[in-house]
Formats: C-alpha cells, structure tokens, sequence
C-alpha cells in the first residue's frame, strides 16, 4: 500500500492532463445541457428540461436507431473482415508485405478526402463504380433513398477503418505460442479445431479490445453521413453526431446538443461497458 501512494506523484501529471482534456471539458458540457444557451444570450439554468425536449423528439429516435444499425454493422463486418486477413497473414502468402501495405492505406488517409473520392467513384452519372453498376442494372440511388445512404456510409466506414481493426487482431494472432498449434496437430487437430479450440479461445481478449475501441469510435461517426447526404433526404440518415450539429450550429440550440452529447457518451459507455465488465472478469479468473 505504501508503495502505491509513493507512485502517485508520478501519475499526477497524466491525471492532471487527462483531467484538464477530458474531465473538465465533459463537465462543462455537462453544465451547459442543463442551462438554455443560444448565440449572444445568458445562460438559463433550466434543468434536465434540455433532455426532456430530445427523449420526446422524433428526430432524435431516428438518429439513435440509425446509429445502433450503422455502427452494429460497421464494427462487426470490420470484425469479420480483420480476423480473416489477420488468419490470412499467419500463414505464408505470396506478396505479404506489399498486400500489408495495401490494407493499411485506408487508415491513411483523410476521413474527409476518402468519402469524397468513394461519392466520386459511387455518382451513377460520372462515377467508375456507380456507372458501372448503372449498366448493369444495379444503379445507386443514395442520395434521395435513406437506406442505400447508410449501406453506402456503412461501406465507406468499414473501408477506412479495417486497418485499424486487423492490425489489433493480428497482434493479437502472432502472440499465439506455436508450440500450441504443434501439439494440437501431433493430437490429430485439423484447421477448424485449432481455430475453435486453440485461436479463438486466445484470441478473446484481442477482439474485445478491438469491439471497445470500433464501437466508441464508430457511435461517434459524422463525415461519412455529412459528406454524403448532410441527414437527408428529410433527415433520414441522421447519425446522431450529425443531429447532435444540426441542434448547434443550425438551430444554435447548445443546450440541447449538449445534452445529445452527454446522451451519446451514456449510450457509448452502456455498450462498452459490457466489453469492459467481461475483460475484467477475464483478468480476475486470471490472477486466481
């Protein structure tokens, strides 16, 4: 006990940061959610009225169900999709490191500059892959249709952040002692029992790591839906990180976009929690 007291002077410094960065600014967000604040007015302390107004407003239902579909289907094709290539790359495959290096180019580039290429390449008038599928008969129509909208941002989502998803998942895989896989084979275990009894049991910390950092990250999204249909047609693609920007800085309602932000960091928190509470379970079962 003494010698965790004596390392408190050392971690002051990052709990001081973290706390002017994130604990002080969510405070006064906080605060904010409960006052009526437009541009050039006084604040006026009004309660949790501001969370009145966005539970019983339809828009904001829309938004949270638009959010819980596009985000289950963003994190868990990502999930899919990394813990393929992440088996795929423990194996040996010809052209490894160039094939690496193309999987990692989406993470490097802009949010802002990948969605505008892929509204290029996807406009069914001049685009390569909209035009193309318009000839054969398969035209997309995400502009004025609400649900080729999201499929489109769920698509152009899933491609920037796969990167991050697979590296994390083949960490995870190269950390699998060998010696595991050999004695499973000497027992007359074939690929699919040393994926199901030896990779996936191993690889359970990894993709619940992996499920917590895509889900906060993805419950937040906005360029993908800004830059592509702006929450229309009749905001019906609104994420509610793009309601939570139209209450601000369109209706200069910060009150209530506060209180959207504060909602959106309960409900983040509510699904990564699940995650959190199983990891911690793990680690206890661990030390026992």
């Amino acid at each position: 006990m003494t010698n965790r007291f004596a390392a408190l002077p050392f971690l002051a410094p990052v709990h001081l940061l973290l706390f002017g960065v994130i604990a002080l600014p969510s405070l006064y967000v906080f605060w904010l959610s409960l006052n009526e604040s437009s541009y050039g007015t006084d604040l006026v302390f009004v309660g949790f009225e501001n969370y009145r107004t966005i539970l019983t407003d339809p828009y904001f239902w829309r938004a949270a169900w638009n959010t819980f579909v596009v985000v289950n289907v963003i994190v868990y094709a990502e999930l899919l999709l990394g813990l393929a290539l992440a088996l795929a790359f423990a194996r040996k495959i010809p052209f490894k490191p160039l094939i690496f290096a193309m999987i990692l180019v989406p993470y490097a580039v802009s949010e802002v500059v990948g969605v505008l290429v892929w509204k290029i390449l996807l406009n069914p008038n001049f685009g390569l892959i909209g035009r193309t599928l318009a000839d054969l008969g398969l035209g997309l129509n995400w502009s004025s249709s609400p649900s080729q909208g999201l499929a489109v941002a769920a698509l152009i989502g899933v491609w920037h952040h796969l990167p991050f998803t697979f590296l994390l998942l083949y960490a995870g895989v190269l950390s699998i002692p060998q010696s595991l896989y050999e004695a499973a084979r000497i027992d007359g275990a074939g690929s699919w029992q040393m994926f199901w009894r030896v990779t996936l049991p191993l690889l359970i910390p990894a993709i619940l790591i992996t499920l917590i950092f895509r889900l906060v990250f993805a419950f937040r999204m906005f360029s993908e839906i800004w830059l592509l249909t702006k929450g229309g047609p009749a905001r019906l693609t609104e994420v509610l990180a793009v309601y939570l920007y139209q209450g601000a800085f369109r209706y200069a309602d910060f009150g209530a976009a506060s209180a959207t932000g504060w909602m959106m960091v309960i409900g983040s928190l509510a699904v990564a929690s699940i995650y959190l509470f199983e990891i911690h379970k793990r680690m206890v079962k661990g030390d026992a």
